[in-house]
């Protein structure tokens, strides 16, 4: 085998927990060319992460009501070439993109009913963190394990454009600095409230650190909030919806700390070298968090969590017993 393809997972916090397994990987098999198939969201991540010889950018899914969609399965990776397809996404879509594309080998979890398209199909694990469950599947095709806490490399003229962004913002590039990510992706249940967000940035401005709040336009909303209960106004920049991915790294490298909701922020930061405190409510710490001591998770336990729910039918009180008192002395550690 010389050139290998590998499926990343669609979400940015699933990617960035895949990157041990692909470090290891490229240290088993160092003259093998790496390269790495994902959608166009979380594709700019791999040009940061140190071994990946090649990022392809795979079309969005095809659609069961667009018959022709289907017929552009594997198009992008058809004809490069590649000996093995190596499928992190547990899905059908996954094992039909390097089937069709004709890869001889095709290696994968056994799921989704997609067996018969796999060469080398591995009977998944369970109750582990996610960290895990992609690095038992490289160790069980014969890779051995290393490191489980991922890395990303910050370019020195991506670091130098989070700055540029920094103080275009109003950072005068000498005040400690931390961000807070009040967004997630995956539904309302997610988000601390912003009240509790607003709370923390003014302890943050009391100990003379500001704060820059990020994430996506999808965020922007959520972001508007926190910005409109914050006290001491000076304090806080809002960086929603201004930051690609290569940007918001750019912006975390400068950070000395980071709050956040479980989201892809949060694995993001932590690769980057920045201390996290995370926030969980409906979602299994033991399953997503951040991997490594330098990181803290603060929950609320009540009897229904976690419910992995989208929004919460209740009273949401995973989230709202989470005092920011709380999540401000997890936080100022690093500080």
């Amino acid at each position: 085998m010389k050139r290998l393809v590998i499926l990343a997972p669609n979400w940015l916090g699933d990617a960035v927990m895949a990157l041990p397994a692909i470090a290891d990987i490229r240290r088993a098999a160092p003259e093998l060319h790496v390269a790495v198939a994902a959608r166009q969201s979380v594709a700019p991540l791999f040009g940061l992460v140190p071994g990946v010889d090649e990022v392809v950018v795979l079309e969005r899914r095809a659609s069961i009501g667009r018959v022709a969609s289907w017929r552009r399965i594997g198009s992008e990776l058809a004809g490069s070439g590649f000996d093995a397809a190596l499928l992190l996404p547990n899905s059908m879509h996954a094992a039909l993109v390097s089937s069709r594309a004709g890869i001889a080998e095709r290696w994968g979890y056994r799921t989704s009913w997609r067996s018969r398209l796999l060469t080398r199909a591995i009977p998944p694990p369970s109750g582990v963190h996610q960290v895990a469950y992609y690095q038992h599947l490289v160790q069980a095709l014969g890779f051995p394990n290393g490191a489980v806490e991922p890395r990303i490399a910050v370019p020195a003229d991506v670091a130098a454009a989070g700055a540029r962004l920094l103080a275009d913002a109003g950072w005068d590039r000498a005040t400690p600095l931390a961000a807070s990510a009040p967004g997630a992706a995956y539904g309302g249940a997610k988000r601390w409230p912003a009240a509790s967000f607003a709370e923390l940035v003014d302890a943050f401005a009391a100990d003379g650190v500001r704060t820059a709040l990020v994430g996506s336009a999808a965020d922007a909303a959520n972001v508007a909030e926190v910005v409109s209960r914050v006290r001491n106004r000076g304090a806080v920049m809002n960086l929603a919806g201004r930051t690609d991915l290569p940007a918001l790294a750019g912006v975390l490298s400068h950070c000395r700390a980071l709050v956040t909701n479980d989201s892809g922020a949060m694995h993001l930061a932590a690769a980057v070298g920045v201390s996290v405190t995370a926030v969980f409510g409906p979602t299994n710490e033991h399953a997503t968090r951040p991997t490594g001591e330098a990181h803290r998770v603060v929950t609320h336990d009540v009897w229904c969590r976690p419910c992995m729910l989208r929004e919460c039918p209740l009273d949401h009180r995973c989230m709202t017993g989470i005092d920011s008192s709380r999540v401000y002395a997890a936080a100022r550690r690093t500080l």
